[in-house]
C-alpha cells in the first residue's frame, strides 16, 4: 500500500481540526437560534460561522463550485419540493444542520486511510486573497498570516490570543489606508498634526471613519479591544488586565470582517 507524503498527512490532520472546530461552532449557533431565532448576537454568529465554513469549504474543494463539497455547501441553504425543485429558503436551524452534516462529510472523507483526494487540489491552490486592498504590499501575508492564527485561537479557545490578533490585522490595515490616504489629506478631518506612527489605536480608527475611509462597524468594539495595546509588556508577554471572554473575541473578529469590507467593497 502507498504510503501517504507527510506533508499531505500533516495538511489532512489540520484541516481535520479546523473542521472538528467549525462542527463545535456550528452546535452552539444551531442551540443560540434555537433559544432565539430574533436575536441580533446568534444572527451575527451565525453569519460569521457560515462565512467561516464557505471559505473552507471552497478550499477543499479547489475553488471548483462543480466539485461534491461545494455542491453540498450550497444546495444546503435550499429548501426543496418533492420534485426536487428549489422552492424556498430552509429556516436558519436547518441551513445549519444542513452545513454541520457537510462539515461532517468533509471528516470523514479527510479520515479515510487511502489517500487524501479530497485536498489534492486544493494543496496547489493560491493562499486566500483576503488582503489585496491592502496597499503594502509586504503588509499582505503578515496580516493573512496572523488572520488564520486568530481563527485558530478562537477554535483553540484562546480568546486572548483570538482578540489581540484581531486588533492587531485591524489597527494594520486602518494604518495603511490612511498612510496611502495621506496625512495632509486627513488633517481636514480633524487628524492630529504628528505622525500617522504615532497615533493612537483609538486616534487611527476615530480619524478613518472621519476621512470616510471605513464607517462606524468600530464602535462595536468591546472596552477590552480598545486597550489592545496595553495588553502586552515590554517583553510582547501577555498582560491582559482584564479577562478576554468569548464574546469579546468574536465581536472583535466581526468588526474585522465588517472594516475588511469597508476597505475592499468589491469584496
Amino acid at each position: 500500500m502507498e504510503v501517504m507524503d507527510e506533508s499531505l498527512r500533516s495538511q489532512i490532520e489540520v484541516y481535520l481540526s479546523h473542521l472538528n472546530g467549525l462542527i463545535r461552532r456550528g452546535g452552539q449557533v444551531r442551540e443560540m437560534l434555537r433559544a432565539d431565532p430574533a436575536s441580533a448576537a446568534a444572527i451575527a454568529a451565525t453569519r460569521a460561522w457560515q462565512e467561516d465554513c464557505g471559505i473552507t469549504i471552497n478550499q477543499l474543494s479547489g475553488g471548483s463550485k462543480a466539485h461534491w463539497l461545494a455542491r453540498s455547501f450550497s444546495e444546503a441553504f435550499l429548501m426543496r419540493s418533492g420534485t426536487g425543485h428549489a422552492v424556498e429558503a430552509a429556516t436558519p436551524v436547518e441551513i445549519v444542520q444542513r452545513l454541520v452534516s457537510v462539515l461532517e462529510q468533509a471528516v470523514a472523507s479527510l479520515s479515510q486511510s487511502d489517500n487524501g483526494s479530497l485536498i489534492s487540489a486544493s494543496s496547489e491552490t493560491p493562499s486566500p486573497r483576503r488582503f489585496e486592498f491592502v496597499h503594502n504590499r509586504e503588509l499582505r501575508p503578515v496580516v493573512e498570516r496572523a488572520y488564520r492564527d486568530s481563527r485558530r485561537a478562537l477554535e483553540q479557545q484562546d480568546y486572548e490570543t483570538a482578540l489581540l490578533n484581531s486588533c492587531g490585522i485591524l489597527e494594520a490595515i486602518v494604518t495603511d489606508a490612511l498612510e496611502h490616504k495621506g496625512l495632509s489629506a486627513l488633517l481636514a478631518s480633524g487628524a492630529p498634526a504628528e505622525k500617522i506612527a504615532d497615533w493612537s489605536f483609538e486616534t487611527r480608527l476615530t480619524v478613518a471613519e472621519r476621512a470616510g475611509l471605513i464607517r462606524s462597524g468600530c464602535a462595536r468594539l468591546p472596552a477590552v479591544a480598545w486597550a489592545y495595546r496595553d495588553s502586552t509588556n515590554a517583553n510582547g508577554n501577555s498582560g491582559t488586565k482584564a479577562a478576554v471572554t468569548e464574546r469579546d473575541a468574536r465581536l472583535a473578529g466581526q468588526v474585522l470582517r465588517v472594516v475588511m469590507r469597508d476597505l475592499d467593497p468589491g469584496r
